[in-house]
């Protein structure tokens, strides 16, 4: 076994995020005291254990964090075997569970990723304990909801991407995808990522003393993420990383770090409400809530969207936000439904002029029903569908429905259904 590395040993890093999410990502590390570098799906920075731990630990809007093993040229398979091979391997693998390999090949004379995984499969198993199940990745697992169950334990993941024959190799520190915070083990429908509830959360400049709801919360993402910010709880506190498996795992200095990220949360009055009129989705969202630990902080009701934003009545100063993300509907027959939806959403939203909006939506066409000046502050994808998440500040009545009437004759497209 290797001797566990010293704390000021350095690693190259990327906290890998969904598309449209790199800028927030890249401010929470600042926030870290960490200097990243966007690029396209994540953020580069550098550092030490203590890096990969914080950053898996309290990334609310990351997909997984990789260490970069190492970059060399390879065009053969001869060249790629031999530069494998002086790779720190050992480093990483565990002592039971699996390893898998997943391949991206661009531009390169090594376009066969199956090949290229089996070969450098062939330069870890060299090194592997005895045991270990050596695989190539599902191409399609990356948004596989289960890909760690599958393993029945633990599996170190390596990514290698060859473009334009240079090879670039990394050792995945996550294990599950980090939107999986652990507590949320049920889920309505159609799912939204806790990644993109926190990235709306973020990117709405919502503040922890202002009142916030969400009208359609489903399983409660959006709230229990909203009150976890507001009370500094990590995100990561109750989960597994995959570093916890590699041999020169520093548990000291995890110890270290775990403790004063708990000792830091706060208490707080937080005005937090989720509403939906599926009396199953609440009682989910508030074992949900239960198991994250904010279920104190946040009000959940049954309730239908009208009666939701009318029940906003006894909020003191008459002002908030509204974040949600609605169905988003391509069957027959949705299309109208949800025209209705929008729209009843902005007429209820127009009565309540100090209260704001932030909706993720696949359709600006439909968003345009609700008759409000709306502004885009950023675009990502759902479970491989493409969203927008659209902003009203404080709408002008007037404003609002020379908007709401420009964006129905500029946008078109047609609904998608949530596939998570």
């Amino acid at each position: 076994m290797s001797p566990p590395p010293s704390t000021s040993a350095r690693f190259e890093l990327f906290a890998s995020t969904a598309p449209g999410l790199e800028s927030m990502a890249a401010g929470e590390l600042k926030a870290l005291g960490v200097r990243g570098r966007q690029e396209i799906g994540g953020v580069a920075f550098s550092g030490g254990l203590d890096r990969i731990y914080n950053a898996n630990l309290w990334l609310r809007t990351a997909s997984r964090i990789v260490a970069r093993l190492g970059r060399f040229h390879a065009s053969t398979f001869y060249e790629l075997e031999r530069r494998s091979k002086k790779l720190p391997w050992v480093d990483f693998l565990p002592e039971a569970g699996s390893i898998e390999v997943r391949v991206t090949c661009r531009k390169s004379k090594l376009y066969h990723s199956d090949a290229v995984a089996e070969r450098v499969l062939s330069v870890i198993g060299r090194m592997a304990p005895p045991g270990i199940e050596l695989r190539v990745a599902d191409d399609h697992q990356e948004s596989n909801e289960n890909e760690d169950e599958k393993s029945g334990g633990s599996t170190q993941l390596f990514v290698v991407r060859i473009v334009h024959d240079e090879c670039e190799i990394s050792a995945d520190t996550s294990g599950e995808l980090l939107h999986r915070r652990g507590y949320r083990t049920e889920i309505a429908k159609a799912p939204l990522r806790e990644t993109l509830a926190a990235a709306m959360v973020l990117a709405s400049g919502w503040r922890p003393n202002e009142p916030i709801i969400d009208p359609m919360c489903g399983s409660g993402a959006i709230p229990i993420e909203a009150a976890l910010f507001a009370r500094r709880i990590a995100p990561g506190a109750n989960r597994r990383f995959q570093f916890m498996n590699w041999p020169n795992f520093d548990a000291g200095l995890w110890k270290e770090i775990i403790d004063g990220a708990r000792s830091g949360a706060i208490d707080a009055r937080l005005d937090i409400r989720g509403s939906d009129r599926d009396a199953g989705a609440i009682s989910s969202a508030t074992r949900n809530a239960e198991r994250a630990g904010v279920v104190a902080d946040i009000r959940f009701a049954v309730s239908s969207l009208s009666g939701s934003i009318a029940e906003l009545a006894d909020v003191p100063d008459g002002e908030g936000w509204i974040l949600t993300n609605p169905p988003y509907g391509i069957r027959v027959g949705e299309r109208g439904d949800l025209r209705d939806l929008y729209a009843t959403l902005g007429a209820n939203l127009r009565n309540k002029q100090g209260w704001r909006l932030g909706v993720l939506t696949t359709d600006r066409a439909l968003a345009g029903q609700m008759r409000l000046p709306l502004r885009s502050r950023f675009d990502s994808r759902n479970g491989g569908i493409p969203v927008s998440f659209l902003v009203c500040e404080k709408p002008n009545v007037k404003e609002a429905r020379t908007t709401g009437h420009d964006a129905q004759r500029r946008e078109t497209g047609k609904g998608r259904v949530r596939a998570d």
